[in-house]
């Protein structure tokens, strides 16, 4: 049986993470038959989660926030496997802080990450994309900029993730002629690791409670949506914004 994405080369960055929506989405992507690049900073081992995912797959240190290290990655990608396909732009950082608090630093930190670093990746895969005249670019926004707001991120990182959000409609809106398509998800609160010692036992109850599926998300909920709209199952979508929440935020 033909799988989703046999004989694709998809980059996932902030991948390496294994509680995180980067390896989720890249397990699913390489249970699919693709072959995923997880980038991902030293520090976090990429080689060693894509040794996880099985053979022919590939991990590249790289800074997002840099874009010789975008260009590299791409360049490492197209010489090991001919193409690119796919790219999900998941890396990111957040920061709790109140409007006051954010510095000037805080605001560098996490736009650069969030938005830079999606900006950059994309610049760096789109040249291969429109030589193949295909793609799918995937961005990974947050139900932070949708309500104003998050569990864990102050204002500046609603705003990179907002403006992830219109990043995502401009690129979709400029690249489709090439047939690359460009989606986003907002994911809501996800059990991932950067929920870990931010949430007391009343607190999780308490935001259980106001999800009408009854449950914080899962990293795979993500990477199942991500897998969608990688995928030709999604073949005429394209700047949309796919909520993955429980229902969390209904407009």
């Amino acid at each position: 049986m033909t799988t989703l994405l046999e004989g694709k080369v998809a980059v996932v960055t902030g991948g390496a993470g294994p509680r995180g929506i980067g390896f989720a989405t890249a397990r699913h992507f390489a249970a699919q038959g693709a072959s995923v690049v997880i980038v991902d900073l030293e520090r976090a081992n990429p080689a060693a989660m894509a040794a996880e995912l099985g053979d022919g797959h590939l991990g590249v240190v790289g800074d997002v926030t840099r874009a010789e290290d975008c260009a590299r990655v791409a360049e490492t990608t197209r010489e090991r496997f001919g193409r690119i396909d796919i790219l999900v732009n998941n890396a990111g950082i957040t920061q709790k802080r109140t409007l006051a608090e954010i510095s000037g630093t805080d605001y560098d930190a996490v736009l650069d990450v969030n938005l830079r670093g999606t900006l950059l990746m994309s610049q760096a895969v789109v040249p291969v994309m429109q030589a193949q005249r295909s793609g799918s670019i995937v961005c990974i926004s947050s139900v932070s900029a949708q309500r104003g707001g998050g569990i864990v991120g102050g204002p500046h990182y609603s705003a990179a993730k907002a403006g992830i959000l219109g990043l995502t409609r401009a690129m979709a809106r400029e690249l489709g002629a090439s047939g690359i398509r460009v989606n986003a998800i907002t994911p809501g609160l996800i059990d991932t690791d950067i929920l870990v010692g931010k949430l007391s036992d009343a607190l999780r109850a308490e935001l259980k409670a106001g999800v009408p599926l009854g449950r914080l998300g899962h990293p795979d909920d993500i990477g199942k949506a991500a897998l969608f709209l990688a995928s030709d199952l999604a073949s005429y979508v394209t700047g949309a914004t796919l909520d993955v929440n429980g229902g969390m935020l209904i407009h």
